[in-house]
C-alpha cells in the first residue's frame, strides 16, 4: 500500500470496506493528490488535507487540472 493511500485509510478507519469517491459517491479506486508538488503542492503532500479519494471517472474530469483544484479542496475539507 502506498504511504499516501495508508495514511487515507488510517485516518477515515478504512480497511477492507468499500471507500466511496468523495465526489460522486461511486466507488473509489484511487486516492489522489488534489496538489501534487509538480503542481505547486508543499513538500507534505501526503497530508490528509491534501489527499482525495476518487473513482476513476472523477479523477479523469478534476485529476491533475489546476482550474479544479479549490473545487476538489471545498468537497474534502467537508469530509474531515
Amino acid at each position: 500500500m502506498k504511504k499516501h493511500t495508508k495514511i487515507y485509510y488510517d485516518y477515515f478507519n478504512y480497511y477492507g470496506e468499500f471507500v466511496s469517491c468523495e465526489i460522486c459517491g461511486a466507488e473509489a479506486v484511487d486516492i489522489h493528490h488534489i496538489e501534487s508538488r509538480g503542481m505547486g503542492g508543499s513538500i507534505e503532500k501526503d497530508d490528509i488535507k491534501n489527499l482525495i479519494a476518487v473513482c476513476r471517472a472523477c479523477h479523469i474530469e478534476y485529476g491533475d487540472k489546476k482550474d479544479k483544484i479549490e473545487f476538489l479542496k471545498s468537497i474534502h475539507l467537508k469530509n474531515i
